[in-house]
């Protein structure tokens, strides 16, 4: 399997992710931001046909790259099929896989930072069929879980975050945690520079991660909330139009 990590500070902080099968020719590229340059290079220089082009949700921090990096390709942009999105894209809901050659794409509705918001989980089934690896955006980052008042309600938010943590906790503390986010993002709290974990370690050391009861969860959320992103019902909105 072929993994890239890109780590950006423009136009935002966060992290995405070029990844796919080197034998089969078959890549997708991940929650991508700034010049769509680099991905088309470097999937070149792979070998790799991008197929897919994923959103883990519609991002309020950043123009997202992802529309124009498939058009660019010629691949299918994706998105959890409740978007109201005004431009055609490949929709996924809970459970739905997409296939790179030997390298699979399992995605997870978790919603909280936003209503659609998906976690892929990534498999390679030349070393095993169980997921190595998962890519959760911004829904689980290395030190915080991700913010819930961009999209909507902070407390109905929080809830369903809750539920989709408890989700995540569920997988093995070997799997890797790739995030959408690292420190200096404004969609959480405490953030690390380490931009990747495991499930095992976040579970240990993550101080909203660990936390078992619902209401000191929801509670831990609305606290100390950090400034939103200038602009950003616009810029969710600019998202949505394409």
């Amino acid at each position: 399997m072929i993994l890239r990590q890109y780590l950006h500070t423009e136009p935002a902080v966060g992290a995405s992710y070029l990844l796919g099968c080197g034998g089969k020719a078959s890549g997708a590229v991940v929650d991508p931001m700034g010049p769509v340059a680099p991905y088309l290079e470097d999937a070149e220089r792979l070998g790799l046909k991008l197929r897919y082009v994923i959103d883990t949700h519609v991002h309020a921090d950043h123009r997202s790259s992802a529309l124009e990096l498939a058009r660019a390709a010629g691949a299918r942009y994706v998105l959890h099929e409740s978007v109201a999105a005004k431009f055609d894209f490949h929709p996924v809901s809970d459970g739905d896989r997409l296939e790179l050659g030997n390298v699979g794409l399992t995605f997870w509705h978790t919603p909280g930072h936003t209503p659609e918001h998906l976690c892929v989980l990534v498999t390679d089934r030349t070393r095993s069929d169980e997921p190595w690896m998962v890519l959760t955006g911004h829904t689980l980052m290395v030190g915080d879980l991700g913010r819930t008042e961009l999209a909507g309600s902070a407390e109905e938010g929080a809830r369903d975050l809750f539920r989709s943590a408890r989700r995540l906790k569920g997988l093995p503390d070997h799997l890797e945690v790739l995030p959408g986010a690292f420190l200096g993002s404004v969609c959480g709290r405490g953030l690390s520079g380490k931009a990747w974990s495991t499930i095992g370690f976040e579970r240990r050391f993550n101080r909203a991660f660990r936390v078992e009861d619902e209401a000191e969860f929801v509670a831990l959320m609305l606290r100390d909330i950090p400034p939103r992103p200038e602009g950003f019902e616009q810029v969710r909105a600019h998202n949505l139009e394409g």
